[in-house]
């Protein structure tokens, strides 16, 4: 029986980075990475070297890497979150996707992938999705964006006993629906803040054109996006 690089192990294991060697590496959420860990991905980016846990050995992999966020980099890079120069190192290509509030005719091209999916796993053959449902997915805010248009598929397949989805096998909050702010509604004026807020981060090109038609600074703004979920 063959022991891996640390006590207790029974196999060698390549581990994610050997095992994309060759292929694309992928760091989902890499604004989360911890800064105790960013000096190590730093050298790998910049050398393709590595070592593995309790192995002295220094590894090379030939990877391709992509990393995606969901926040401001730049923004993490001022609050002293992320490594400026990890940051330049991975940003080769950028490449932004607006939110999907933004792109309502992608939300139905994307639930009618997401459906064929989930039928395949669920062995159901549903044709797709009612009118008034359709007219639901679009007219939703997402602001879990495509994880929860996902889930909200995933359920809809799981509670559909017809051919088409319908309203009904939606998740209560999309059935409900959120109608705009207005002014002089009976609402709070940090609710009518938040309103404003994403209306304007879906027409602005950039978190810095946003925050100075506000005239707020970036970090601000970005403190605001969280505390609404944006």
């Amino acid at each position: 029986m063959s022991r891996g690089p640390f006590t207790g192990a029974i196999r060698d294991n390549p581990g994610r980075i050997g095992a994309c060697d060759g292929g694309t590496l992928l760091f989902d959420e890499i604004g989360d990475l911890p800064l105790s860990l960013q000096p190590k991905l730093l050298r790998f980016v910049q050398d393709k070297e590595y070592e593995r846990v309790g192995d002295y050995a220094t590894r090379h992999a030939d990877v391709r890497i992509i990393a995606a966020t969901n926040v401001d980099l730049e923004q993490s890079v001022r609050d002293g979150r992320f490594r400026e120069d990890l940051l330049y190192r991975l940003n080769v290509i950028q490449i932004e996707i607006p939110p999907l509030r933004s792109r309502p005719d992608d939300v139905v091209a994307l639930a009618g992938r997401l459906l064929a999916f989930f039928n395949r796993g669920c062995h159901k053959t549903i044709q797709g999705f009612t009118d008034e449902a359709l007219r639901v997915l679009k007219g939703y805010n997402w602001p879990g964006n495509i994880r929860e248009l996902r889930n909200a598929v995933e359920r809809a397949v799981i509670l559909c006993r017809t051919e088409l989805i319908d309203v009904r096998d939606l998740p209560d909050n999309l059935q409900a629906g959120e109608a705009p702010v207005r002014l002089g509604d009976p609402v709070s004026l940090d609710k009518i803040a938040e309103e404003h807020i994403r209306r304007l981060l879906t027409a602005s090109n950039s978190l810095q054109e946003a925050a100075a038609v506000l005239g707020i600074d970036q970090a601000t703004l970005w403190r605001k996006r969280k505390q609404y979920g944006l």
